[in-house]
């Protein structure tokens, strides 16, 4: 048994999902334990408006100081996530750390992307070696440097026989197009939940519209779902990634070509669901046209957008990856977990169908105990 925890905080920086996996050699991956570890308010609220370039006094004291603070959250998910299991810091390999992102660009002249969570603060407060900072190196290879978790769905949920397409819909969709005896496709597709999110909480004071309830009780606005799918990345190429610090607020008012507050807010609600569906499932017929799908991350809990999904999709299966042996919630952090093995094993992942970078890498950096 050689053990691994994954750590990654999402786009809407909700919790730290923290995952304890036995990845051991020639043997599938297993899920030990998982634990969803919460992000005091205070924190979160700082990181999400750092997010939005709105500093606390000078931008890089602020930087420094939430990287530290991210890294002694992350520190005590791994506790917490230990003390939910009969294992402790000397049994376990590595911790596979994503960090924070704060901010990804990978179309401006000088590429980057940015995951805080200091991976020193990880190392020091749990005594257990830690792999951090993966995305950049695809990036110096010329790689958009997401989306990642296509490469760990394709080692763990292609098949043999038939397509498959695993969707993530976290703040942001992306899609991971599996067929036999081909590479894998990923890319990010737009948004998935962080504009339903951020309308949900500015009119109901929530923080996710659950089971897409609010947004069922609305109707589509047709021409403002126009609007919003004339934006140039949803018809732009692969391999392509995008963020939050795009899809957000200004750019759901800069694309209205009227005022939101003359729409109901409900219909607004149930049209941006609209858009994350037509873009999702845009993308997959645009590569395939049948197989099965499964969903992950919290929007595969929406049964709204699950349903328009199957409509929209009827020739395909639409499930979620439970159906496949990992819930919905963990797949990520579990991703990590088995970046870090990779990296400790010296192997490359690959990843260049996916991101287009010149040459598949070893990712990350690693921080011994």
């Amino acid at each position: 048994m050689t053990l691994f925890i994954g750590l990654i905080s999402g786009t809407s920086v909700d919790a730290v999902d923290a995952v304890l996996c036995d990845i051991s050699p020639d043997q599938p991956i297993k899920l030990l334990h998982s634990h969803n570890h919460p992000i005091p308010t205070t924190l979160q609220k700082e990181l999400l408006d750092f997010g939005k370039s709105q500093y606390q006094g000078d931008a890089v004291d602020q930087l420094g100081q939430l990287d530290h603070q991210v890294g002694l959250l992350f520190a005590e998910a791994t506790h917490a996530l230990l003390e939910l299991s009969e294992y402790k810091a000397s049994d376990i390999a590595a911790i596979g750390s994503h960090g924070q992102t704060v901010r990804h660009r990978p179309n401006a002249i000088y590429p980057f992307t940015l995951q805080i969570g200091d991976p020193n603060i990880i190392a020091t407060k749990t005594g257990i070696t830690t792999v951090a900072d993966f995305r950049r190196r695809d990036m110096a290879n010329g790689g958009q440097g997401a989306p990642f978790a296509p490469a760990f769905h394709q080692a763990f949920f292609s098949d043999k026989n038939s397509p498959r397409a695993i969707i993530n819909l976290g703040g942001i969709a992306n899609v991971t197009l599996l067929q036999p005896n081909q590479d894998p496709i990923g890319f990010d597709t737009g948004p998935a939940n962080t504009l339903m999110d951020h309308w949900i909480y500015q009119h109901k004071n929530k923080h996710y519209d659950a089971d897409g309830q609010w947004a069922s009780s609305g109707h589509i606005i047709p021409e403002l779902l126009q609007w919003l799918l004339t934006d140039p990345y949803f018809s732009q190429p692969a391999p392509k990634s995008t963020g939050c610090e795009y899809f957000n607020a200004e750019w759901l008012t800069k694309t209205a070509q009227q005022p939101l507050s003359e729409y109901l807010a409900a219909d607004v609600q149930r049209t941006l669901l609209e858009l994350t569906v037509t873009t999702v499932a845009n993308a997959v017929s645009s590569k395939i046209s049948q197989g099965d799908i499964y969903l992950c991350g919290g929007g595969a809990h929406n049964a709204l957008l699950t349903q328009q999904l199957q409509k929209h999709l009827p020739d395909f299966t639409v499930s979620i990856t439970s159906d496949l042996g990992v819930a919905p919630d963990w797949v990520e952090a579990m991703t990590f977990a088995w970046f870090a093995s990779k990296t400790l094993n010296k192997e490359s992942i690959l990843l260049s169908s996916i991101t287009g970078s010149a040459n598949d890498s070893i990712l990350g950096g690693v921080y011994f105990c």
